[in-house]
C-alpha cells in the first residue's frame, strides 16, 4: 500500500448548528453537500479490494462545498484572514476570493485582515486592516500579500484572547506547514475554552509539500517562472565552450518544483532534489559524470532544489529559523565552488552561469491556472467555516476540494518518491543515473 494508507482519522470537528439555513441559492439540479459525501484517499482497485476483505474503515475525506445549515449568523459574524510564512504567487487572490465569497454569497459585512502574520494577533503587535470588495477589487493583479506576513507564532492563548476581545468568530489561516501547526494549536485552545470559533486553513506552499493536497496554489506559476530560468541557463550553456548552467530552485524538503520544471523545460541534464541523495566524489558521483559529459557535449544544465545535498553543511545542522525550520546551507553556491575547484585541478576549467530566481518566483503574480485554484480554495474555505467546520484545512485530492482535519497533518509530509512515476519521468528526461553515488 502507498505511504498514506495507514488509518488516518479524517473525521472533521464541527461546531453546533444554530438552526439558520444557508442563504445561498443553489442552481437547479444541484443540492447542498452532505457530510456523508466522501472521497476515498486511495482509489486504486487492488488496495480497495484488500481493505474490503479486511473490513477496515476506508480512509476518506469529506467533500468540500456549501452545507444546508449554518453555525454562524451572517448578519452578526466577524471574520479575520491571516497570511503567514514566505511569499507565494496567489496569496492576494485567496484573500480577495474569501472576501468576495463571504460578502456577496453570505452577506457578511465584518471582515478584517490580520497584519503581518500571526504576530498581528499577539499581545505586542495587534494590527488589523478592514477588508471589503472595494479594498480587494484589484489585489489579484499584485504579487505578495496586502496584509503582510511574518514567520513564527505567539502563544495560542494570546491569539485566542485576541479573537475573543475582537469578537472574531471565524479565522482563516493562509500558510504552509508551520502555519497549519499554529492553526491546530489555536483550535485546541478554542476547544479547551468551549468557544464557538471556527479555524479554517488554506494551504499555501510553493514547494507543494503539504500532505493531502495534490497541488497547492502558486505551484504552477512557480514552475512557469522556473522554466524561464532553466531556458536562460540552457542558452548560456549552449553559447560557451565547457559551460555549465546551474539553477537553484525552491524546495526545502521536496523537489517538486525542480522535478516538474525539469520535465517542462526539457533542457536539464542533472536534477538534484532532497529526496534523492547524491555524492560529488567517486566514479559514480556528480563530478566524474559531469566531466565525462563536458568532454562529449561541452555543456550541461544542472537544477538543484535548495534542500538537496544538506549533508555537506554539518556546521549548521540543528540551527532553526523563526518558523522552526532547519536553516539550510546554500547548495547552489556550494556546487558552483566545488565544480569550479574540481575542474581547475584537472587543467580543463569550466565556465559556470549561476541563476537563483527564488525571490522573483515568490513575488510573481499568479498565472490563470493558479488564479482559478486560489478561488476554489477560498470559496470552499468560506463554505466550511460557515458550516461550522473547524480545525480543518481545505485539501485538493483527485481533482476535488476536500476537508482535511489539521490533526491528520501532524508528523506527515509530501515528498517525491524515488520509486514513483514523477521521479522515473525525470530520469528518463534527463538521462542521469538513477543514483549519483560515489560507489
Amino acid at each position: 500500500m502507498a505511504d498514506m494508507e495507514r488509518q488516518f482519522d479524517f473525521d472533521v470537528p464541527s461546531l453546533r448548528s444554530i438552526g439558520i439555513k444557508n442563504p445561498i441559492a443553489m442552481p437547479i439540479g444541484k443540492d447542498f453537500v452532505d457530510d456523508e459525501t466522501k472521497l476515498l484517499c486511495n482509489p486504486h482497485l487492488p488496495d480497495a479490494e484488500a481493505m474490503f476483505k479486511s473490513k477496515q474503515k476506508w480512509p476518506a475525506f469529506e467533500v468540500a462545498g456549501p452545507r444546508k445549515m449554518l453555525a454562524f449568523d451572517p448578519a452578526s459574524t466577524k471574520m479575520a484572514i491571516v497570511t503567514c510564512g514566505g511569499l507565494c504567487p496567489g496569496i492576494n487572490t485567496v484573500v480577495r476570493a474569501i472576501v468576495l465569497q463571504a460578502f456577496d454569497r453570505y452577506g457578511i459585512r465584518s471582515i478584517v485582515g490580520v497584519r503581518f502574520g500571526y504576530h498581528g494577533l499577539g499581545q505586542k503587535r495587534r494590527s488589523f486592516k478592514i477588508l471589503n470588495p472595494e479594498v480587494v477589487a484589484d489585489i489579484h493583479d499584485m504579487g505578495g500579500t496586502i496584509l503582510g506576513t511574518s514567520r513564527g507564532t505567539p502563544p495560542a492563548t494570546e491569539i485566542v484572547d485576541c479573537l475573543v476581545e475582537q469578537n472574531i468568530q471565524i479565522l482563516f489561516t493562509v500558510g504552509g506547514d508551520g502555519t497549519m501547526h499554529g492553526a491546530r494549536a489555536i483550535q485546541k485552545e478554542v476547544e479547551r475554552r468551549g468557544l464557538q470559533i471556527s479555524i479554517v486553513g488554506v494551504p499555501k506552499t510553493i514547494d507543494n509539500d503539504i500532505p493531502f493536497v495534490r497541488k497547492s496554489f502558486g505551484f504552477e506559476t512557480a514552475t512557469e517562472v522556473a522554466c524561464q530560468a532553466l531556458h536562460a541557463a540552457h542558452v548560456e550553456a549552449q553559447s560557451f565552450d565547457r559551460c555549465i548552467g546551474l539553477v537553484r530552485l525552491m524546495g526545502r524538503h521536496s523537489g517538486y518544483i525542480a522535478a516538474t520544471a525539469t520535465l517542462a523545460s526539457g533542457h536539464v541534464n542533472y536534477c538534484l532534489i532532497p529526496e534523492a541523495d547524491f555524492d560529488l566524489e567517486g566514479n559514480g558521483g556528480l563530478l566524474k559524470i559531469l566531466e565525462a559529459r563536458l568532454e562529449e557535449k561541452h555543456n550541461a544544465v544542472i537544477v538543484v532544489a535548495e534542500g538537496a545535498g544538506q549533508k555537506y553543511f554539518d556546521a549548521i545542522q540543528g540551527e532553526k529559523d523563526p518558523s522552526g525550520n532547519q536553516v539550510l546551507g546554500n547548495i547552489g553556491e556550494f556546487l558552483k565552488k566545488r565544480i569550479t575547484d574540481y575542474f581547475a585541478k584537472t587543467g580543463k576549467p569550466v565556465t559556470i552561469k549561476y541563476i537563483d530566481p527564488s525571490y522573483m518566483i515568490r513575488s510573481e503574480i499568479a498565472n490563470p491556472a493558479d488564479q482559478l485554484l486560489c478561488a476554489r480554495f477560498a470559496q470552499m474555505a468560506v463554505h466550511a467555516a460557515m458550516a461550522g467546520k473547524t480545525g480543518v484545512m481545505i485539501g485538493y485530492w483527485h481533482g476535488r476540494m476536500t476537508h482535511v482535519p489539521l490533526a491528520a497533518l501532524e508528523g506527515q509530509s509530501q515528498r517525491i518518491k524515488e520509486h514513483g512515476e514523477l521521479w522515473f519521468n525525470v530520469l528518463e528526461t534527463t538521462g542521469q543515473p538513477a543514483r549519483l553515488t560515489g560507489k
